[in-house]
């Protein structure tokens, strides 16, 4: 009993120093380790901010895929302040588009090898293509020349020919080289005007090739420009889609709306 009493008390005095000396190394510890691990950051350099710099010789593409006139030599597409263009018709060399006329989308006039003229208060509906050659067989001019009050339907190819004031050109319809449409006719969806054809003025002609229908009447004659200036005043609807901000705002401001966004 003696013996375990001697041992129990140098126990005790024996575990105090111990836990101080725990106590002490602890800290010690983790300060080292702490120090260990601060030490790489602060040898490391900071990382280098990289600038590029946009070499001055780089060709800047237009990467829309098309581009709305295309300049050919000296010649370069003539847009009236007036006029509507749609953004992905295709404008190339000589073409004048007067004031108040309208080309609508997916047509293609190119000039490239004779005018193309698109007179005041004209349209030219979607996906028409027109083109002018270096000559006429007939001997008449080989520009494509569209004058006032013309209804050009859609799908429809012009070559080298001549449209009076007030006519109407339906739909799908093809005329070719040196055919001359007078004043005041019409004519149907998908008649095809041979090179050198005449229409009289005042007349309704259809088929393939052209033929004589019947004389217009008075009131179909006063329809004609009446239709064009209908259509001239539809494109103005769409100058506002396309000013330099467009109307793309509204939609920024419908979303943000929606989804609760302060910007």
């Amino acid at each position: 009993m003696a013996t375990l009493a001697r041992l129990s008390r140098k126990a005790l005095k024996l575990t105090p120093p111990l836990s101080l000396s725990s106590h002490h190394h602890h800290p010690l510890r983790s300060l080292s380790s702490a120090a260990a691990a601060v030490q790489p950051h602060q040898q490391s350099p900071p990382p280098v901010k990289r600038e590029i710099v946009e070499s001055p010789d780089r060709v800047k593409w237009d990467y829309r895929g098309q581009r709305l006139s295309i300049p050919l030599g000296q010649w370069n597409p003539k847009i009236a302040v007036d006029a509507y263009v749609a953004p992905n018709v295709v404008l190339a060399g000589q073409v004048n588009v007067c004031d108040g006329a309208s080309v609508w989308n997916g047509s293609v006039l190119r000039g490239d090898l004779n005018k193309i003229i698109v007179g005041f208060c004209s349209n030219v509906q979607e996906k028409c293509v027109l083109h002018a050659a270096w000559s006429s067989p007939t001997g008449l001019p080989a520009e494509t020349s569209i004058e006032r009050f013309v209804t050009v339907g859609a799908y429809c190819l012009l070559r080298s020919c001549t449209i009076e004031p007030e006519c109407i050109v339906g739909q799908h319809s093809i005329l070719m080289e040196g055919s001359l449409v007078e004043t005041h006719s019409i004519l149907e969806a998908g008649s095809v005007v041979p090179p050198g054809r005449r229409i009289p003025t005042g007349e309704l002609w259809a088929g393939n090739p052209a033929r004589f229908v019947r004389t217009l009447t008075h009131e179909e004659t006063l329809e004609i420009p009446k239709l064009a200036v209908a259509i001239n005043d539809l494109s103005k609807s769409y100058f506002h889609e396309f000013l330099p901000y467009s109307t793309v705002y509204l939609e920024v401001e419908k979303l943000k709306k929606k989804l609760g966004i302060n910007i």
